[in-house]
């Protein structure tokens, strides 16, 4: 049997479309809109012991970063922009807004100084520890299904996501929705 070019091009395409199309759905996060995601108790930079579940009535941003991410790292200001605009909101549902930046990184000091250069002034950090970066190894990782940064999750008041990737100007937009109404 004899292969010609144009075949053996078509065998390459096709495996290679069905490589690229693998490869998307395997990056994709663990949950959807509208699940609850799992709870978890980690310590945070301060040494404080966080429990997602305690965050319940307010508005929770689930922020997979890493340091040695150049895309984490551009998106930190307009983070820290959305951060300043809606902590001290106040919201129909919720009591407020709150952000929880997961680092998932195999140099802790490497994270900290991210953590200070970025301004990342909220106090929810928390070192995800990897040993492959390439593999997303660590625990809350794992946890969570990311195989990728940065990957967000956006929590309503009862724990259920309502965004999955959003950018920072979709949060915007839907953190400004649910903005109460001041009466005047």
């Amino acid at each position: 049997m004899k292969i010609t070019f144009n075949t053996l091009l078509n065998i390459l395409l096709a495996g290679m479309i069905a490589l690229f199309i693998g490869r998307y759905f395997y990056k994709q996060p663990r949950f959807v809109n509208g699940e609850t995601t799992p709870d978890f108790t980690a310590s945070t930079l301060s040494g404080e012991q966080l429990q997602l579940s305690s965050l319940r009535g307010q508005y929770v941003l689930l922020d997979f970063w890493g340091s040695w991410c150049g895309p984490c790292r551009q998106e930190n200001p307009g983070l820290v922009q959305l951060y300043d605009k809606y902590q001290n909101a106040r919201f129909q549902q919720a009591e407020r807004f709150v952000v929880i930046s997961i680092g998932i990184e195999e140099n802790e000091e490497r994270w900290r100084r991210a953590i200070e250069r970025d301004g990342l002034h909220w106090p929810y950090h928390i070192l995800d520890k990897a040993t492959s970066l390439r593999f997303f190894d660590s625990e809350l990782a794992q946890q969570f299904g990311v195989k990728q940064v940065p990957t967000k999750y956006l929590l309503n008041e009862k724990g259920l996501i309502i965004a999955v990737n959003p950018t920072v100007e979709k949060l915007d937009e839907l953190l400004g929705e649910k903005m109460a109404e001041v009466g005047g």
